[in-house]
């Protein structure tokens, strides 16, 4: 497949919040609201202290994309690169597409010597998700994720 992946940019808002959409629909049955999905990716877009995104595109379709954000570990002095909002069209899964931008992250990181190294969650019951980031050399951690939303 004929990729180009590239960096995000203001043309992408709406592919981006697509897919957020439906990453949304697919891994917790839950919909977002589209007016806080775009202000929430434009406020990505104009903060890139706090990361960034990355798009596939054939032709000129966005394909996927996933958003790269950034923690700073005190343990390692250096930075983790959080590996979020992955989402792939479903007729391009299986085909390479998040290959390409897993790929892409890391040529990013290999001229970064401050990252330490990427991480991500998956939905626990995700098990194709968790088949492909193993595949591609990420190891399950005995971490489990809480929150409390405000």
């Amino acid at each position: 497949m004929d990729l180009v992946i590239r960096p995000a940019h203001m043309g992408d808002i709406k592919p981006l919040v697509e897919f957020n959409q439906a990453l949304a629909r697919e891994t917790e049955d839950r919909e977002l609201s589209a007016q806080t999905l775009r202000s929430g990716v434009l406020g990505l877009l104009a903060r890139p202290q706090y990361g960034f995104y990355l798009v596939a595109q054939k032709g000129n379709t966005v394909v996927g994309g996933l958003l790269i954000t950034f923690e700073w570990s005190d343990w390692r002095d250096g930075v983790y690169w959080w590996v979020q909002s992955v989402y792939v069209r479903p007729q391009y899964r299986g085909q390479g597409v998040y290959r390409a931008l897993y790929a892409a992250v890391k040529t990013r990181v290999a001229a970064r010597p401050e990252v330490r190294g990427c991480r991500l969650y998956v939905e626990k019951d995700n098990l194709r998700a968790q088949a492909v980031y193993e595949k591609l050399g990420m190891k399950a951690t005995g971490y489990q994720v809480y929150e409390e939303l405000f």
